[in-house]
């Protein structure tokens, strides 16, 4: 099994998520070894919230989970792809389909598609 270096990147590494069958990418977030460790046995994207100081399964909430079909690392070790099936069609908390959206040309910056799902709906608190 393949070692990640989380020392080098002060305990947390990039995760990049993809669509496993188009290749868009839905949303960065962090790992930290036990976020890792969670992602390998369970087989759904689980990541390691800096603002909450805690692991979370994506879709814990919204039930929009990602089911892991591929994992890829990078050359130094310190950065993972996964490559996933979103469950319900939306990984950004905003109720997009991705978390990157927002397309910025000319130094303006445009929505380019419709939230999936309204979040004010899917996390009442």
């Amino acid at each position: 099994m393949v070692s990640l270096d989380f020392k080098k990147t002060g305990g947390l590494i990039p995760a990049i998520v993809q669509d496993a069958s188009t290749n868009e990418v839905l949303m960065l977030a962090y790992m930290n070894p036990e976020a890792w460790a969670a992602t390998l046995k369970t087989g759904k994207a689980t990541f390691y919230s800096r603002s909450r100081n805690a692991l979370w399964v994506k879709g814990e909430t919204s039930g929009h989970i990602q089911q892991v079909r591929e994992i890829r690392v990078d050359c130094d070790a310190d950065t993972v792809l996964l490559k996933v099936v979103q469950v319900g069609g939306a990984a950004c908390h905003t109720g997009h389909r991705s978390c990157f959206y927002t397309k910025i040309e000319d130094g303006v910056a445009t929505v380019t598609d419709a939230p999936v799902f309204d979040p004010r709906e899917v996390y009442r608190k």
